[in-house]
């Protein structure tokens, strides 16, 4: 996509984070080509594991298929959208659309630690929680928890697509807000998570 499909005026922020829609299996190759060109990107991934004919192996998959995050400037959008690989900036009404700076942070976290994630379903709505401790302490999300696991999942709003992050039982976690009884994100999942949280 040409740069001229956006308009780059009131940009608020000299340099800003934003989601680039890539082409299938080319997160890799991209977050690479604009870190040679200076730019700081985001490509998080997961160890998911492949069956093959004879065995069964663990390979790095994208968190995000076909999208990654970089951080530029309004002046570099032409040259990061001309990156080979390279579809569009996400945005809205001709506009690229920017990425909550606390979605980043929190992904980032995930990034720089060893705990262990995958895709999940997107939620809108749950248990508002931060973490206190461990390698994701200061990481806002919301809590699901059933009979095997507790998980952090962490959403990227403007991609309507989450990630999970299982916790250790050590791990402790602080409710900030808890849904109302009639919004529409409160699922069985969520409820477990709270009547659990309330009884620690």
């Amino acid at each position: 996509m040409k740069l001229g499909a956006f308009s780059l005026t009131n940009m608020n922020t000299p340099q800003t984070w934003f989601a680039l829609q890539t082409r299938p299996r080319s997160e890799r190759k991209i977050d690479f080509l604009l870190r040679q060109k200076g730019y700081e990107c985001l490509a998080p991934t997961y160890r998911q594991k492949r069956k093959w004919s004879d065995r069964i192996v663990e390979i790095e998959a994208p968190l995000f298929p076909t999208y990654i995050f970089c951080c530029l400037s309004s002046s570099a959008m032409g040259k990061v959208v001309s990156t080979p690989g390279v579809v569009r900036i996400v945005g809205f009404g001709g506009r690229p659309a920017e990425v909550a700076a606390e979605e980043i942070e929190a992904l980032q976290h995930l990034v720089e630690s060893n705990c262990l994630r995958e895709p999940w379903r997107y939620i809108p709505e749950g248990a508002h929680v931060v973490v206190e401790n461990g390698p994701m302490a200061g990481v806002q999300g919301i809590i699901c928890q059933n009979a095997d696991h507790k998980r952090l999942v962490i959403s990227v709003t403007l991609l309507q697509r989450s990630v999970a992050v299982r916790l250790e039982e050590t791990t402790r976690i602080s409710i900030i807000t808890v849904p109302g009884i009639n919004n529409y994100g409160r699922d069985a999942e969520s409820d477990l998570a709270i009547s659990l949280l309330r009884r620690n």
